[in-house]
């Protein structure tokens, strides 16, 4: 399909990038023709949203920016949400159905990253590096093998077996570590790793225990002073995932009493909006902690790795209708239909609405060629390719139909 078959001008299409999204992100789109790609450094609050987005057909964001059901009130114009990360807990998804908005996000883009840097953090914490680089730049010499130790033949307790989770356990294995898990479904293991039945048995054998789950009420505090005082003496702890997963205040008290050996956290409940920001947490001043500003995915390959793969979703979602990877309107993947112009209909998912669609439409002597339907519990989302010369009766026809969220003449 040639782009400039595209129904609507691509200068009027307005594309908004926050938080510093990578350079990839806008070229999938500048490339193709659409020249209003707005990019800002930082997030927007609520209300700056508010007023941003009126216009906004496609917006990008990381995890500073919150989509909420306000802002989507707001956002009349707009087609889908990029979450250039892993999760998409920053969006109100319920409202993001509700509005007939699709949500993208990148979920393998960043999996070599973190666990990279998870392998990096144990070597650290376990040979005690943090407290000695600490010394040295204070001009102390601090050359001794006390409590330190070798990553191999120990331990790691995986919390969370998905994508970060499951590379992690092959990358460990491979340096010669034991490998547990902990999920609460049901993971075919990688290698020798081996599942355990439940937190608790994890935590009372790993040596290190590395986090890959996310936020919502069931990990909240997952870690807490109870699951602390079952780990083994000098564990490390290490977080990767959501800020809320652990007790900091816990954390900290489990590591001035020895109980916990170090931790390595990159994420946190509270965190700054911007570079340069105040942070604070509790676990600053520790020893032997590692504390990083929320950077688990951020090397280069990475957010290019993002950039394109969420931008291509929104891409193909705009010109082509095609849902693939989408949190909220249903997943169709389609072909072009030649010598038909296709329009798109997102409806609220209740009996009738696709036989009132095909009635209105062959009163109207409209033809359909071909006709595609996807739904999930709250919403439908039929695509039609039909007779060129009639299309635009039949993109307004559409409009009438009800229990309609929003129409869109594609081409």
């Amino acid at each position: 399909m040639n782009n400039s078959t595209t129904s609507y001008p691509k200068e009027k299409i307005n594309i908004l990038l926050l938080e510093n999204i990578s350079d990839k992100a806008a070229e999938v789109f500048t490339n193709n023709g659409y020249t209003n790609v707005k990019r800002l450094s930082g997030a927007l609050s609520e209300d700056e949203l508010v007023k941003a987005i009126k216009d906004v057909h496609l917006i990008g964001i990381r995890s500073k920016t919150r989509i909420t059901e306000r802002v989507l009130d707001a956002a009349k114009k707009l087609q889908a949400v990029g979450c250039f990360c892993i999760g998409v807990n920053q969006v109100d998804l319920k409202a993001a159905t509700k509005h007939g908005v699709a949500v993208f996000n990148a979920p393998y883009s960043n999996t070599r990253s973190v666990a990279e840097l998870v392998i990096g953090a144990a070597i650290m914490l376990i040979r005690r590096i943090p407290d000695k680089n600490k010394a040295a730049h204070e001009g102390i010499w601090l050359k001794e093998a006390k409590g330190s130790f070798e990553l191999r033949g120990k331990t790691i307790g995986i919390v969370g077996y998905g994508n970060i989770g499951s590379q992690l356990s092959v990358m460990a294995e491979s340096l010669g570590m034991k490998v547990i898990f902990y999920d609460v479904e049901t993971k075919m293991p990688l290698g020798n790793a081996v599942d355990q039945k439940s937190l608790k048995d994890l935590v009372s054998q790993a040596d290190i225990i590395s986090l890959h789950v996310p936020e919502n009420v069931t990990t909240n505090h997952l870690i807490n002073k109870n699951i602390l005082k079952r780990v083994k003496k000098g564990t490390i702890i290490i977080n990767y995932a959501r800020g809320g997963v652990i007790d900091l205040d816990a954390l900290r008290k489990a590591i001035e009493e020895g109980q916990v050996g170090g931790a390595a956290v990159d994420v946190f409940p509270v965190e700054p909006e911007k570079n340069g920001d105040r942070f604070e947490s509790p676990l600053q001043g520790l020893s032997n902690v590692l504390l990083t500003p929320h950077i688990g995915g951020s090397t280069e390959e990475a957010q290019q790795n993002i950039g394109e793969d969420v931008s291509n979703k929104m891409f193909h979602f705009l010109e082509k209708g095609i849902t693939n990877g989408s949190h909220t309107v249903p997943v169709l993947s389609l072909p072009p239909q030649e010598g038909a112009h296709r329009i798109l209909h997102i409806h609220n998912n209740v009996p009738g609405v696709l036989g009132e669609i095909n009635t209105t439409l062959s009163k109207n002597n409209i033809n359909i060629v071909g006709q595609y339907l996807k739904t999930n519990d709250e919403i439908g989302y039929v695509v039609l390719d039909v007779d060129k010369k009639l299309s635009a009766h039949a993109n307004q026809l559409l409009k009438d139909v009800k229990e309609t969220i929003k129409v869109r003449l594609l081409y």
